[in-house]
């Protein structure tokens, strides 16, 4: 995705106001990148350099992951960590061969370093002017500054595990260096082989290392739908509720600022969550109670006794009644919730079919209705489907920068006939079900159910949705 400055009018002037950005935001169901938004705001200059300079030597945590091409994803519970400081990371960063400190352990030419969940509230507790050096207000969101987002620093190869967050959708303002997103749509999710193996509150990972998948064990990933984008410097990407995503720093020094904002659904994701952390900590804590380190992601801080989560789970219920008030409401909601979930990924599932029926049909007319019914443009530019096919090679994936599978004329798409929905709706089901087929290799892996096998059933995010509106309904009588 190239492009220059965008739109012929004033660079004084931006092309979304606050108002029609939040509306974007709120109803676009599929990832796309903004552009001209941010020109004016003080944190276009975060360098990691200008940032070294603003922490005066302040210790971070670094994570360090191996520069490997292994089928397996580099979960955060594999990863060593660092605490450095950024004049050291940008030294190590440099390949000073003579470096010492927190990096001397780690070959540069092997290792890659991350800085990631940076929340400005703890990064920068004694300088708090600089929040406003971010402006989310820009994008329809009052008061939001950078209180509420999160700093990400790392160096070539950094990267995030593919998963989807429970809560929220995303904004993410890349500042310095390029990333590289591979996203895959909700409706997708039976082909990324959820887990929540490591355990991170509202993180659901994938088995698969997506830019390595091993097809032979996880044979339903050829069928996800990738959708891939290199953010650059300016420009700040949108990434909806439940879309999966895995994230790549692809220049020597990368930084971006993040905020997950909040979303309706998040009242009823939270109770999801509250049972995802029950069944997860009792199982693995009974399994093996003076290792929680191997399956609790470092970011998890929390006590993790039963009687914390049943707390936790009692706290998430009594929130949603206190949101919704009556039990009428809540019964409608938790109905409401379910039946808007559905229609958007049919939804999704739409849009991404009829991008294959549109390079097929070269009808202009429609075209030109498509286009003018769309909210995309210069300055709106959405991610499409990726035309490569998942490679059990490395290489095969970066071969390009993937810059070209970004639309520079968004299409508005139509409905897809139903007889094709209904066979990727059964095609998703089914899945599933193979899933739990096909997730193990051998006759003795097929017979032998572990305690992670079980919680991937219990826990699935298709069950926990479930369980939690038969919880609400059942205490809203």
């Amino acid at each position: 995705m190239s492009q220059t400055t965008g739109t012929i009018m004033s660079k004084h002037v931006k092309p979304f106001t606050p108002e029609k950005a939040k509306e974007i935001i709120m109803c676009l169901q599929q990832p796309a990148v903004f552009y001209n938004m941010v020109f004016d705001w003080p944190a276009r200059h975060w360098t990691a350099k200008h940032l070294s300079e603003v922490l005066h030597g302040k210790q971070i945590r670094f994570r360090m992951g191996t520069k490997s091409t292994d089928t397996a994803p580099q979960f955060e519970t594999a990863c060593n960590y660092v605490e450095a400081t950024l004049e050291e990371f940008l030294s190590w960063n440099c390949d000073q061969s003579s470096i010492s400190g927190a990096f001397r352990d780690y070959d540069h030419s092997k290792f890659w370093a991350y800085a990631d969940y940076k929340y400005f509230v703890s990064l920068f507790e004694d300088k708090t002017d600089i929040f406003q050096d971010v402006i989310w207000s820009d994008f329809g969101f009052p008061g939001r500054n950078g209180q509420e987002s999160t700093l990400w620093i790392g160096s070539l190869g950094a990267h995030t595990p593919c998963h989807l967050d429970t809560y929220g959708c995303n904004l993410v303002f890349q500042v310095q260096g390029r990333k590289r997103w591979h996203l895959f749509p909700p409706e997708d999710t039976p082909f990324l082989y959820p887990t929540r193996i490591p355990y991170e509150e509202s993180s659901v990972f994938s088995k698969i290392n997506v830019v390595n998948p091993d097809l032979k064990r996880f044979p339903q990933f050829r069928k996800a739908r990738r959708h891939m984008v290199t953010l650059s410097p300016g420009q700040v990407l949108f990434v909806p509720r439940h879309w999966w995503h895995y994230v790549e720093s692809i220049d020597p020094v990368t930084v971006s600022i993040n905020s997950w904002i909040e979303l309706e659904e998040d009242h009823q994701a939270r109770v999801e969550e509250a049972i995802t952390r029950m069944l997860v900590c009792a199982l693995k804590t009974a399994e093996n109670p003076h290792n929680t380190r191997a399956w609790l992601n470092p970011t998890e801080l929390e006590e993790t006794s039963h009687e914390v989560n049943c707390h936790y789970l009692n706290g998430a219920i009594s929130a949603f009644f206190n949101h919704y008030g009556t039990s009428e409401v809540v019964e409608t909601q938790a109905l409401r919730t379910n039946r808007e979930y559905t229609i958007k990924e049919e939804l999704n599932m739409h849009n991404h079919v009829e991008v294959e029926q549109i390079g097929s049909h070269n009808s202009s007319s429609e075209t030109v209705k498509q286009e003018t019914a769309s909210p995309f443009g210069l300055d709106l530019v959405p991610v499409i489907p990726s035309s490569q096919e998942p490679s059990s090679e490395r290489g095969g994936i970066f071969e390009n920068d993937g810059e070209e599978f970004v639309s520079k004329n968004g299409k508005s798409f139509g409905k897809l006939p139903n007889t094709k929905r209904q066979r990727m709706m059964s095609e998703s089901e089914n899945a599933v079900v193979e899933q739990v087929a096909s997730d193990r290799t051998g006759a003795l892996s097929q017979t032998f159910v572990s305690t992670d096998d079980l919680l991937d059933c219990l826990v699935n995010p298709q069950v926990t949705r479930i369980v939690a509106q038969l919880l609400i309904q059942g205490k809203s009588v």
